[in-house]
């Protein structure tokens, strides 16, 4: 993948890993369109940033997905790179009757939404140069975390349909995998000043390190996620899986 030069579009633009990701790639000599479902906080994210442009788009609405992917081909058409990153994290306790509308929410917005999107735009990306498609997992695809048990199986799912996807597009269009680590931002309640998680501007660093490597890595995934992506090569997932659940206190 370029590191300038892209029309990247990116959703879940409007906070978080997805609005520091956006302001880094604009600085960085690209066109970035962030999508997310409200106005204030996109614009927030491209305030002052010429070539940052807010669209607001339910990534969960199939019919608002295939009207907003034929408007912005239309009106950037030298589109090249889409990064799926809107996502949401509902804390629950699988073990007990529960209303499923969260645990919905989130496939929906996790996994359905990547894929109709991608679905979307794809026969467009395949007739550009230098496409790429770079899809946010998170390092609760390798070992999970019990409270929030879907979000995790909809983290391993992305990780399992970009393998899938690399080896269909291949030579044609470039997937990245981009799996954090638990960062400090908003995902969750109080997360952004959680002691322990990685803070947002030094997880950011690291990761456009990581993009500007020649060849861009298949697997964009700093030092602190290792722990787990590479728990059960290792041996170590029982040991990881007990201490990532272990009872808070």
């Amino acid at each position: 993948m370029k590191t300038s030069g892209n029309t990247i579009l990116l959703t879940g633009g409007g906070s978080g890993i997805g609005r520091e990701l956006a302001r880094r790639w604009h600085d960085a000599g690209n066109t970035v369109i962030v999508t997310g479902r409200t106005e204030g906080s996109l614009a927030a994210t491209g305030e002052g940033r010429s070539q940052l442009h807010a669209r607001v788009l339910d990534v969960t609405d199939p019919e608002a997905v295939a009207t907003f992917a034929e408007r912005i081909i239309n009106e950037f058409p030298a589109l090249n790179v889409l990064v799926n990153n809107a996502g949401i994290m509902p804390l629950e306790d699988v073990a007990q009757p529960r209303d499923l509308g969260p645990a919905e929410d989130c496939i929906a917005t996790n996994l359905v939404a990547p894929i109709r999107l991608t679905d979307a735009l794809l026969a467009h990306l395949k007739s550009v140069d230098d496409a790429a498609i770079v899809n946010v997992s998170s390092g609760l695809a390798f070992v999970p975390l019990v409270r929030a048990a879907v979000y995790s199986a909809t983290k391993a799912a992305i990780h399992s349909w970009t393998e899938s996807l690399r080896e269909a597009l291949v030579d044609r269009v470039e997937v990245i995998e981009l799996a954090p680590p638990a960062v400090q931002t908003e995902l969750t309640p109080g997360q952004s000043t959680r002691a322990g998680y990685m803070p947002l501007d030094e997880f950011i660093d690291e990761v456009m390190d990581l993009f500007a490597k020649v060849p861009t890595p298949a697997f964009i995934g700093v030092q602190r996620v290792r722990a787990l992506r590479d728990a059960e090569v290792e041996g170590r997932y029982e040991q990881v899986f007990g201490m990532l659940n272990a009872p808070v206190t």
